[in-house]
C-alpha cells in the first residue's frame, strides 16, 4: 500500500492505532541506532532513511540512495533494509542472526515481514541499521555496482 502522505506525522497519523504503535516502536529503534548523515524522509510511500541526494547524486535513478524504509502495507508491515540486499554476503549474516533470535523469519529480498511487534527481533534491527556509515554505504554501493558492471 503506497501512501500519499507527504510527512512522517502524516504517514504515521494515517494508521490503525495498533500498527501506528508498532510502527512507532521500530521508528524509535531505527532512530536511536541511525548513524548521522542519513535523513528521514516520506519516499516511495513509506518512511525512508536515505543518503541525501547532495552527498550522493549518482544513483541509477536520480533518486536518493535508500539505506532503510519502515512501511504498513495490507497485509503486513515492514522494514527494508537495502544494505542487506544490496552488499554481498550480508543476506547470509542477517538471516542467520534473525533465525538465531528464534523469532519466526519472514524476509524477501530486503524486506522483513512481520505481522505485529512481537515477531520482529528489533534489537537485530537496530545493530543492521547502526552497522554502516553513510560514507562507507555509499562506498560499498559503489563498488557493488562496479562489481556487477564488470559481470555483464
Amino acid at each position: 500500500m503506497r501512501s500519499e502522505a507527504t510527512t512522517v506525522d502524516d504517514y504515521m497519523g494515517t494508521l490503525p492505532e495498533e500498527r501506528r504503535a508498532a510502527l512507532e516502536t521500530v521508528r524509535a529503534t531505527i532512530l536511536a541506532n541511525l548513524p548521522d548523515g542519513y535523513e528521514e524522509v516520506i519516499n516511495w510511500g513509506m518512511i525512508t532513511y536515505q543518503v541525501p541526494i547532495e552527498t550522493f547524486p549518482d544513483t541509477y535513478n536520480g533518486q536518493p540512495l535508500m539505506y532503510a524504509a519502515l512501511a504498513s502495507q495490507k497485509n503486513h508491515m515492514a522494514v527494508y533494509l537495502t544494505s542487506v540486499y544490496a552488499l554481498p554476503g550480508k543476506a547470509e549474516e542477517f538471516e542467520a542472526a534473525y533465525r538465531a533470535t528464534g523469532k519466526r523469519y519472514d524476509m524477501g529480498k530486503s524486506c522483513v515481514r512481520f505481522r505485529k511487534l512481537d515477531d520482529l527481533p528489533l534489537e537485530l534491527i537496530g545493530k543492521t541499521i547502526a552497522a554502516i556509515e553513510v560514507e562507507t554505504f555509499v562506498s560499498d554501493v559503489e563498488t557493488a555496482r562496479q562489481t556487477r558492471k564488470k559481470r555483464s
